[in-house]
């Protein structure tokens, strides 16, 4: 096992070494990875990060995998796209795109934390791998599992998105579909964790897991040119991925890789389950449980284990986080695909209307660079847009009838 990253309590820093760990034995803080960052910093330069493979294992000197069980397949490195339509509709004229829409193998940035999961898994001698899920991590989960030899287990809400059922079932995985919200099948696992010898990856082995979500962060400022945006605008489930993206700007400081510069850190969530959100938008200290009602599934945590870590992350930043509708996410869906061509799933939305409102209330200037973190696929949320999008007419084979049909709409010509 490698000596230089190990396991530490957030809240009374004990180190833990290396294992299927999740909260201190003292006072039951989460556990997440330290780095021996002097060491990495000698040990990696942007010359060897450049001619290294495209894919998150570029950066394998800041993840906690042990050496010789890192998977082959190429996840990560995702597009960074500039987005000048949807920046002139929204009010930035320095408008970014980090599209994990475009993640392989399974079309999200759940593929990135899988893939360090089940590495660690493998280390720690797993044979059977699961996890808790609103959808994409399940797909993710299944995928590369299959891929290892893992038998997988998956546990999801019974009311998950057909496309996102189908999309975890075909790798062979178990599916359980259990009859409640994410938070009672997250209590559930833990349970079955406790029982069998199984790796949960977002149980057991939860802080190899989050860490992967640093991936993000790395490429957002490698892709820049090495420096760092103003401002990155990120959904919130869990609250692991927008707290792990930060925390991969501080890595990149603390080792020299870029120059230290104040980035500002806005969290996205859907009203109909925003926990988070609220207490930051409502200046509490206390995030407050939710039950789940909205569209977005993929952010519908009501209990989020990260939220206290991403709410400090958020304040400490100077950044905030707001909350998007059922309505205005379907519109932020629509307005990302018909200015950029992205066709993002609903969390999507959620990043695109919460980035506007953010523009329109003065905490984000035009003039600033602003990453948008764009998570899944559309394809994988279709049922939250059959209602909206308006009637495919059907016209004769015949050129008149084009013809009128064109006439109508006011095409160009």
């Amino acid at each position: 096992m490698s000596e230089l990253f190990q396991l530490r309590c957030e809240q009374c820093g004990r180190h833990f070494g290396n294992g299927p760990l999740v909260l201190c034995e003292d006072c039951f803080a989460p556990l997440e990875v330290a780095f021996d960052l002097p060491a990495v910093r000698a040990a990696v330069s942007r010359d060897q990060i450049e001619r290294r493979n495209p894919d998150l294992w570029r950066y394998a000197e800041f993840l906690p995998v042990a050496e010789g069980f890192r998977s082959d397949l190429p996840v990560g490195f995702t597009p960074l796209l500039r987005a000048p339509r949807l920046g002139a509709r929204i009010g930035s004229q320095d408008l970014w795109l980090k599209d994990d829409a475009a993640c392989f193998p399974t079309l999200s940035f759940k593929d990135r934390v899988v893939a360090v999961a089940l590495a660690q898994a493998r280390a720690f001698g797993f044979e059977v791998v699961g996890c808790a899920s609103t959808g994409n991590l399940a797909n993710a989960v299944a995928a590369q599992a299959a891929r290892l030899g893992l038998e997988a287990w998956v546990f999801i809400p019974s009311d998950l998105e057909a496309a996102k059922v189908l999309g975890t079932a075909v790798y062979g995985a178990r599916v359980i579909r259990v009859d409640g919200n994410y938070d009672q099948v997250n209590r559930l696992c833990v349970e079955i964790a406790d029982l069998h010898p199984w790796g949960f990856v977002n149980v057991n082995l939860r802080p190899y897991y989050a860490e992967g979500s640093k991936t993000v962060g790395f490429e957002i400022a490698e892709q820049l040119g090495w420096r760092l945006p103003d401002n990155v605008v990120v959904p919130m489930a869990g609250g692991a991925q927008i707290s792990k993206i930060a925390k991969a700007f501080s890595e990149l400081v603390a080792t020299g890789l870029v120059e230290a510069k104040p980035v500002r850190v806005f969290g996205a969530q859907a009203l109909g389950c925003s926990p988070i959100s609220s207490a930051v938008s409502g200046g509490k200290t206390e995030i407050i449980p939710q039950l789940p009602d909205t569209i977005c599934r993929s952010l519908a945590i009501g209990n989020p284990a990260d939220g206290y870590r991403a709410m400090e992350v958020i304040r400490s930043s100077g950044g905030w986080a707001e909350s998007a509708t059922d309505p205005e996410i379907v519109a932020g869906i629509r307005v990302l695909a018909e200015e950029e061509g992205i066709f993002g799933e609903t969390a999507g939305g959620v990043t695109v209307s919460v980035a506007g409102q953010l523009i329109r209330d003065g905490r984000i200037q035009p003039g600033e660079t602003t990453v948008l973190c764009i998570t899944g696929n559309g394809l994988k949320t279709t049922d939250a847009l059959v209602s909206e999008l308006p009637e495919i007419p059907v016209v004769a084979p015949r050129l008149e009838a084009f013809e009128e049909q064109l006439s109508g709409v006011g095409a160009r010509r």
